[in-house]
């Protein structure tokens, strides 16, 4: 479910994307494979907003963002506890999919559908303009949310994220911090890139305690 802490349009917004049937009904490629299920969390409070790729299987299931092996590891990469992370009036949460996308072939998650973003996110975004700092987890998210400003790759973008925090804060809107995904399969790259735990996690942890008031 999409909620939110809100009214007028970013109320309307979050309504209308709980009705979403686009990418079933008038799908770019093929149709979503199962009943859409979107869960967002929108906030015209929130300084904070975590823009991740898309709901997994156990998302899906719960309704809930990040209730999975991936949002444990967020939150302590945060340096927040669950009461914090899931309070809308504090952190807004808005993937780049709304949706679970489904599975390929080799039982991996289908990229995030583009009917989302193409329907939603610049309206939401534009809607919660309070926001402060994006954390753009995963390629997807950075795509849109650094535009000509992301890298060559993932590991370039995270690598250059002093500057990048620089560069987005320049334009006059939030802040964007890029972060690899949280998942078990980004182990082998935490370990080859020391300086992510070491340099980037302090400042996550500081940013995140100073939007949050904590």
């Amino acid at each position: 479910m999409v909620g939110v802490v809100g009214q007028g349009a970013l109320a309307g917004l979050a309504e209308g994307a709980n009705a979403c049937r686009i990418c079933v009904d008038a799908p770019l490629g093929k149709s979503l494979p199962h009943a859409p299920r979107p869960v967002a969390r929108l906030s015209d409070t929130a300084r904070l907003l975590i823009a991740g790729q898309a709901p997994g299987t156990r998302v899906h299931a719960s309704g809930l963002p990040f209730t999975d092996p991936s949002g444990d590891r967020l939150r302590d990469w945060m340096g927040i506890d669950a009461a914090t992370f899931y309070d809308p009036s504090r952190v807004a949460i808005l993937p780049m999919g709304l949706c679970f996308p489904g599975l390929d072939a080799k039982g991996s998650d289908l990229p995030p559908r583009r009917e989302c973003r193409m329907t939603w996110h610049d309206r939401i975004m534009a809607a919660m303009p309070q926001v402060e700092l994006v954390l753009a987890i995963g390629q997807y998210a950075q795509v849109y949310h650094l535009g000509p400003l992301r890298r060559s790759g993932l590991t370039q973008t995270v690598a250059d994220w002093r500057e990048i925090v620089a560069e987005t804060a320049a334009r006059g809107g939030p802040a964007v911090l890029p972060l690899p995904h949280p998942s078990w399969r980004n182990n082998a790259w935490l370990k080859r890139h020391p300086w992510f735990e070491a340099e980037l996690l302090p400042f996550l942890k500081a940013q995140v305690s100073a939007r949050l008031g904590s």
